[in-house]
């Protein structure tokens, strides 16, 4: 991912308490605004404000995903989730893949006018937009810096199809908008959700609303009149994998309203495989052979593995009424689980 696009000097900020600009501000962020804000929900956050150049990303002919375009108007994320493939991104910003991942954020305050008139260019013809495909467009930050309503409301006015895939709660705030949207255009709205443990939960993703949270915030949007796929990701190997914790993820899942759920076991790509591997050997060493063993190869695990959870997730999800071929829908549960590059929103 390149980073010239940030280099745009900007003109004002949200309001806040302006930081000194100590450590010296990282050479891909020159003129941005530093601040951090003194409520408990940003303690030791710092965050980059920045005018970007432009907005729609050009996704890699080489990436095996359904889409060709992206709005990320984040970059770090508060969820803090151990495993997030996007932390060695944070690298490229003279960032390290660890703590200020979590809490070196970079804010692209001008992402809805820029959106608008890049959805005008004449040379834009209307393509899928796809957000949460990097980081979380619903994290934290989003309360104070509200960039997603105008980067709706742009989409809405062009009629411009899009998904949004998200751990964040606060997407409920945008369900109005949302609703608007789905008028005019296809929306598609997905929650990752892998597991339902609490305590895990807490641990692995301590930033991130609660797996109940989000669960309801799914029912809410299929009242609305949405179809809700859920991404059961990441699947744990030893601590979310059991045929005990899918059957209840599975079973909470349906319970909640969702129309497809889609498995993914963990993948541990650099940056975030360093990161978790701390925390496993800290928090449970005995796993640390099998993981060694599973992601020996890389940063996926086996091929077996996933075709067998991937079957595990699908016997569960029969048993809760969530696949139901009777009704076409015997894509709710793929084969096998998708490689992270083919993720997509159902």
């Amino acid at each position: 991912m390149r980073w010239e696009n940030l280099a745009a000097p900007p003109d004002e900020g949200v309001p806040g308490r302006a930081a000194p600009a100590t450590p010296p501000l990282p050479l891909a962020l020159p003129g941005a605004i530093v601040r951090t804000f003194d409520t408990p929900a940003f303690a030791g956050m710092t965050f980059y404000e920045v005018r970007a150049r432009s907005i729609l990303n050009k996704v890699p002919g080489t990436s095996r995903v359904p889409f060709e375009w992206t709005i990320n108007p984040y970059r770090g994320c508060s969820h803090a989730c151990l495993y997030c493939f996007a932390r060695n991104t944070h690298t490229y910003l003279e960032f390290d893949a660890g703590a200020d991942f979590d809490r070196q954020v970079v804010v692209k305050v001008n992402a809805g006018e820029l959106l608008r008139r890049e959805l005008a260019a004449p040379r834009w013809r209307g393509a899928h937009v796809a957000m949460g495909s990097n980081v979380d467009c619903y994290q934290r930050a989003e309360g104070r810096y509200r960039l997603m309503p105008p980067i709706i409301e742009a989409l809405r006015d062009f009629a411009n199809p899009f998904s949004i895939l998200t751990k964040g709660t606060l997407i409920l705030r945008d369900l109005p908008l949302l609703r608007q949207a789905t008028q005019v255009t296809r929306v598609s709205v997905s929650f990752s959700v892998g597991f339902v443990d609490e305590e895990l939960w807490r641990s692995v993703e301590p930033g991130a609303p609660a797996p109940q949270r989000r669960l309801d915030a799914v029912r809410q949007f299929t009242d609305a009149g949405f179809e809700v796929g859920v991404l059961m990701a990441p699947i744990l190997p030893g601590l979310s994998d059991s045929d005990e914790s899918i059957d209840a993820t599975v079973g909470a899942i349906a319970a909640a309203g969702a129309t497809s759920v889609t498995p993914l076991p963990l993948h541990l790509r650099p940056g975030a495989r360093e990161w978790y591997a701390r925390w496993l050997g800290r928090e449970h060493p005995h796993l640390v052979p099998r993981y060694r063993e599973l992601y020996a190869a890389g940063a996926y695990a086996p091929q077996p593995y996933q075709r067998e959870l991937a079957a595990r997730v699908r016997i569960a999800a029969r048993r809760h009424g969530l696949y139901r071929p009777e009704r076409g829908d015997h894509r709710q549960v793929p084969e096998s689980a998708p490689e992270p590059e083919q993720l997509r929103l159902l």
